[in-house]
């Protein structure tokens, strides 16, 4: 299992990499924070993610209330099949901004 790791690779584009999951996701949640002090808008690519589960999309739901407290709008690209599969169970694929 590798550990989870935020890169911002250009304008507001941040790669998510590694396992969003249980006991990984609160330290990639306190080291995101610098992204939400800016009127930037913000891509989340999860292409790199390795493996998810319930955690990370608490994650992404997270992000979602972070942006907009700071007035940022947000969206999330290349969500794994596997998060997908967790956001239709649970009726939050209509409310997350994927594209």
């Amino acid at each position: 299992m590798s550990m989870a790791e935020l890169k911002q690779n250009g304008a507001g584009v941040i790669d998510v990499s590694g396992t969003l999951g249980f006991g990984l996701v609160v330290d990639l949640l306190n080291s995101s924070r610098r992204f939400f002090s800016s009127q930037t808008d913000l891509v989340f690519d999860l292409s790199g993610v390795e493996k998810t589960d319930s955690a990370g999309l608490a994650l992404m739901v997270e992000w979602m209330v972070m942006a907009q407290e700071s007035g940022q709008t947000i969206s999330f690209r290349e969500v794994p099949k596997q998060m997908l599969d967790i956001a239709r169970v649970s009726g939050l694929d209509g409310v997350l901004p994927i594209v």
